[in-house]
């Protein structure tokens, strides 16, 4: 049975138009070839823009996974730098341990030979401050007795008492070479009294009473104080201003060997 197709028919020049007829529910479909055309290329197009964003979304992941291997490699040759570093430096301190270890060995028979050694160095100091000239009697017997009580410290090393004994033993010898004036007390006929000293080297040692009245020179062969006449009580005055630099150094007369000397 034939129906009548109620439609409306474009007519165009450039366009042939195609009609479909069909039957779906009682309505009728008609096929624009340009139509399609332009629907295939527009769903192209589509297809492409999806396309593109997967290919960007790939390229970027891509991109990001070749910093990312550039980055591990740049760290992974870092890593190798530092560990060789480390090599070295822990072969370093291994042969630092060996030499220590050997040092403290040697540190160790060291001591065993120059701590007996510097005992003698103080009791041979002890017996020489004894039997030397008497002067600054005080102060050097401290210097010993300080030496000794040094020897049994734990605190102090080896090396650092070693120092000490032979700073003791340079002093002693610097009083063989100076002059010096310093005050003191004596006993005279049983009482103290204040005096002046006068120590040129270990050669002479003289004191003489404030008043300038009484002095005595050491006997080194006696062991014993002898007293002075007055004829030495200007020389002994001017050697005191010149070893406390109070005048120019000059020539002055004294008492050596005690009083056989000075008579």
């Amino acid at each position: 049975m034939r129906q009548k197709i109620s439609s409306r028919i474009c007519r165009q020049v450039a366009w042939p138009v195609m009609v479909t007829v069909g039957l779906a529910g009682g309505a009728v479909y008609a096929s624009n070839p340009a139509q399609d055309a332009v629907n295939t290329q527009a769903q192209a197009v589509k297809q492409n823009q999806e396309s593109q964003k997967k290919i960007d979304a790939i390229a970027d992941q891509s991109k990001q996974l070749v910093d990312e291997y550039k980055a591990a490699l740049s760290e992974t040759e870092s890593l190798k730098a530092y560990n060789d570093q480390m090599e070295k430096l822990i072969a370093s301190q291994k042969s630092e341990m060996d030499s220590i270890a050997k040092q403290i060995l040697s540190i160790e028979v060291t001591n065993k030979e120059v701590v007996p050694l510097m005992q003698k160095m103080i009791s041979s100091l002890e017996q020489f401050v004894a039997l030397d000239v008497p002067f600054l009697q005080k102060e050097r017997v401290e210097r010993v007795e300080n030496l000794k009580k040094m020897m049994d410290r734990a605190d102090v090393t080896t090396s650092e008492k070693y120092r000490r004994v032979m700073e003791a033993y340079q002093v002693e010898n610097e009083y063989g070479r100076s002059i010096e004036a310093y005050t003191d007390d004596v006993d005279q006929e049983g009482k103290r009294v204040t005096v002046d000293f006068l120590r040129f080297g270990r050669v002479a040692l003289i004191y003489q009473t404030r008043d300038g009245k009484d002095a005595f020179a050491w006997d080194q062969k006696g062991k014993k104080w002898v007293e002075l006449p007055d004829t030495y009580r200007t020389a002994i005055r001017d050697g005191l201003k010149m070893a406390r630099k109070q005048t120019a150094p000059d020539l002055i007369t004294l008492p050596i060997a005690g009083a056989e000397a000075a008579q």
